[in-house]
Formats: structure tokens, C-alpha cells, sequence
């Protein structure tokens, strides 16, 4: 018999093949690149968390719409989230920041220091003012070689009352920042307090921009280094705290 159809009948149209997965993939990287402008972020669970923490750090006040913001109500959150998850063994904190609220940046830094699982800072770009805290807030803190960090006294915006209970409130606060700075880094007070008023490096302020290097020789950040090695650094102590925690749990028993 022919398979020709008969008049008015159509003829049956073979089914289209299902697409294969890396048709599928290649589909929803293109759409995206359409869409976003961008590519897809590489899937697949990892024991490091990775909080990104750029542009400028808003605190209790909301910064105009257009500028890059890291807000603190998101990142405590996240940190805390971060610190219960028994799948994640480390935090990697990646600054470019341009600083920002003081309180806000002292709260973030010191949830970091609180942290019981390994975590290791890298700036990138920038660290400048109340940035500064943040990144020796880790276990080990790298710098890249053409990041800057500036460190500055701490400024009131808006309406200042001159009278010395305002003067007295700035030079707690400016102790504040001090003393988690020292505590938390191996550059002395004296040091970081001669850094910070030097006069005639900065055109609108008083204070000093260490780059890279500078700011390891002064003791601010452990070393110079970028992503590698902030990442090897982060699997070694990982790996020592499992060897700890495997050694207290055989004393245990």
C-alpha cells in the first residue's frame, strides 16, 4: 500500500528529537547572556561560604539609589546562617569597599572575629575606613599587590554640635576602631595612630593610603597575595580544625 494520504488527510510529521542536557545547558547560559548580560555562575555545593562585601557599607541610613552598597542587616544574617550550617567549613570575606557606616562596619567586623570556623579576608581594589576593621577582622588576612587601604579619622556628616561632649563622643568612637584594629592585627597603636593623622597625603583629609605590600610591613594585613592564595590558606586551616576536632573527639572516648 502507498503512504501517500488520502485527500483531505495530512500526513503525520515524525516527532522533533528531545534536546540532549548540553543542549539544554547551552540554551539557558544563552538566555541568560540575553537577558542579563551575563553567564551562568558555576553550580555545585562548596564547604566555603564567599560574602562579598563592596561599594559602600550602609548603616542605619539608606544611601542614594545609584550608589554600590553592601548593607549590614543582610550580611549579619548570612554570617549567622554561615556559622550554624554544619555543610560549610569556611568563610572567605572579599573586600572592595570604600567604607562607610562606622557603626555598622565595627558590627560586621566583629561578627567575623566571633566566628568559630576558619575565615580568611582578601581585599581587592580597596579597603578604606571603616573597611580597615573588617579585613584584620579574619583568622588571615591577604591584600592584592595594587589594592589600597586608607586609614583616616573617623568624620561626622550632617549637623555637628560644637561642644566637648561631641569631641569627647569622636575620640571614643576613634578608640573604638583603635583598639579592635590592634587587637585583631599585628600593627601597634602607636603605628596605626601615626597612619592615621599624618598630615599632607591626602588633598581633603588627613590620614595615609598603604598599598599591597605597605600594608604588611606596617603589620596591618598577614600577607600579599590574591584568590590562590587565600583559598589554600582557607583549605589548610579547614583541614587542621578537622584534625583537631577528629583528636578531641578520641580523647573523648
Amino acid at each position: 500500500m502507498s503512504g501517500k494520504p488520502k485527500p483531505g488527510e495530512t500526513a503525520e510529521q515524525p516527532a522533533a528529537p528531545a534536546p540532549s542536557e548540553d543542549g539544554r545547558k547551552t540554551a539557558v547560559i544563552t538566555e541568560s547572556i540575553v537577558q542579563l548580560g551575563q553567564t551562568s555562575i558555576p553550580s555545585g555545593e562548596s564547604n566555603i561560604f564567599c560574602l562579598t562585601i563592596i561599594g559602600q557599607i550602609e548603616g542605619h541610613l539608606m544611601l542614594p539609589p545609584q550608589n554600590k552598597t553592601t548593607k549590614y542587616e543582610h550580611v549579619i544574617p548570612q554570617l549567622v546562617a554561615a556559622e550554624q550550617n554544619a555543610k560549610v567549613e569556611g568563610l572567605l570575606i572579599v573586600l572592595n569597599t570604600v567604607g562607610g557606616d562606622v557603626e555598622a562596619g565595627l558590627a560586621i567586623a566583629e561578627m567575623i572575629a566571633s566566628l568559630t570556623k576558619p575565615t580568611v579576608t582578601i581585599v581587592l581594589g580597596g579597603g578604606h575606613s571603616i573597611g580597615v576593621p573588617i579585613a584584620v577582622s579574619a583568622d588571615y588576612s591577604l591584600i592584592a599587590e595594587t589594592a589600597t587601604m586608607t586609614i583616616h579619622p573617623i568624620r561626622m556628616n550632617g549637623l555637628v554640635i560644637g561642644v566637648p561632649q561631641t569631641f569627647e563622643y569622636l575620640e571614643k568612637m576613634q578608640e573604638r576602631v583603635t583598639r579592635f584594629v590592634t587587637r585583631h592585627s599585628r600593627i601597634t597603636d602607636e603605628t596605626f595612630k601615626h597612619l592615621m593623622f599624618k598630615t599632607g597625603e591626602l588633598t581633603r583629609d588627613i590620614g595615609t593610603t598603604v598599598i599591597g605590600g605597605d600594608a604588611v610591613k606596617h603589620g596591618l594585613i598577614d600577607a600579599v597575595g590574591g584568590l590562590g592564595e587565600a583559598l589554600k590558606e582557607l583549605n589548610r586551616r579547614i583541614k587542621e580544625r578537622r584534625t583537631n576536632d577528629g583528636s578531641e573527639e578520641a580523647n573523648d572516648e
